[in-house]
């Protein structure tokens, strides 16, 4: 399958695919682009790759199908419903899912392509908008080093990293590993500004002291230089990243295991998105920490939160956040519409679960 003449088809072109697409049609591939808000595939199309109007119209004819998408109920429907690629896809081909999503699915997936005699595995990423812009994204596996021989050089085309974890579902346990480490950076990153902030130093300086030493990380290094420029577009949007850590906390409570960290930025998200930053960067959760007014600024309404919470629901990744949080912000003042920091833990039943809800096109 090495051969460049092998047809591909993308599903999904948003601000990760499409840039990942582009380095395929770059390596020599003949690509066919898919997605649901057709003007996200223009510059493609205008490079060359060809326009399907449906996803099985896409698939029909490809050796390779990737897909990108937002949520794992937009994978289910692509790979599983009645006119779904594993459904319109030729025999023989490979399905390769690079959404971050249920590790369950992507087993569920996987056994019933072979059946079908095609071969389907999960592979989520990791680098962000500015791996897939650069081609340099670390691919999570779930299958052998032999299953993705056949494909290897096409994987290759945008990445820089190839990690296989041995079978169907386990690239998907492997990305949630990855972002529940980077949920507690994420967290570190805002705490260690705020701080920083209120003990009036240098902030720019006091990022680079830390970047200097055993506090550094990748949120550190690469999002706060945004939050401090009040840049809040999204590289990975908040509500995608609350998907994520929605389903690492599921797993975790079937497997009975505390993520202390991983629950924190999920409140701390669950918060963000609840009061209109769910298209924002991750590095807007910063502005939890800020007085009102610059939330405002960046269009956050504090209102919205507790409108939100005024209703019982229950949170869809079914991982119990319950009623009883503290604080985190250490900070002894309450939260909502006066709020100036972070902190209040009041997700639980009363909150909306940023993980199963349907956030429009997330492609």
């Amino acid at each position: 399958m090495a051969d460049k003449k092998l047809k591909v088809a993308f599903i999904g072109t948003g601000i990760m695919g499409a840039p990942i697409a582009g380095h395929i049609m770059d390596a020599g591939y003949d690509v066919t682009v898919y997605n649901r808000t057709r003007a996200k595939a223009d510059a493609l199309v205008a490079r060359g790759a060809r326009w399907a109007d449906t996803p099985a119209e896409a698939a029909a004819d490809a050796d390779a199908v990737f897909t990108m998408v937002g949520f794992p109920t937009d994978v289910e429907e692509l790979y599983l419903s009645g006119e779904g690629l594993l459904t319109c896809a030729k025999e023989g081909a490979y399905l390769i899912d690079l959404t971050t999503s249920s590790p369950e699915l992507a087993r569920d997936i996987a056994e019933a392509a072979e059946t079908m005699g095609k071969h389907a595995f999960d592979c989520p990423v990791t680098g962000g908008e500015a791996g897939a812009q650069a081609g340099t994204l670390t691919l999570i596996v779930g299958a052998t080093e032999a299953d993705i021989a056949p494909v290897r050089e096409l994987l290759e085309a945008f990445s820089s990293k190839i990690f296989c974890f041995g079978g169907p579902g386990k690239g998907q346990a492997a990305k949630l590993a990855n972002q529940v480490s980077l949920a507690a950076s994420m967290v570190g990153m805002a705490d260690a500004l705020s701080f920083a902030q209120q003990c009036d130093l240098d902030l720019a300086l006091t990022r680079e002291m830390i970047l200097g030493g055993t506090g550094a990380s990748g949120a550190m290094q690469q999002l706060a230089p945004k939050s401090l420029d009040g840049d809040w577009k999204p590289g990975f949007m908040v509500k995608h990243f609350l998907k994520d850590l929605g389903l690492a906390l599921q797993a975790a409570e079937e497997k009975e295991i505390a993520l202390p960290g991983a629950d924190t930025a999920f409140t701390l998200y669950d918060m963000l998105e609840a009061i209109g930053g769910g298209d924002l960067g991750t590095q807007a959760i910063t502005l939890l920490y800020q007085e009102e007014s610059e939330a405002v600024a960046a269009g956050l309404d504090w209102s919205l939160y507790t409108s939100a919470h005024e209703h019982d629901e229950e949170c869809g990744c079914g991982h119990d956040h319950g009623h009883d949080h503290e604080c985190g912000c250490g900070h002894e003042h309450g939260h909502g519409h006066d709020h100036e920091c972070c902190g209040g833990h009041g997700h639980g039943h009363d909150g909306s679960c940023g993980c199963g809800h349907d956030h429009g096109e997330s492609e």
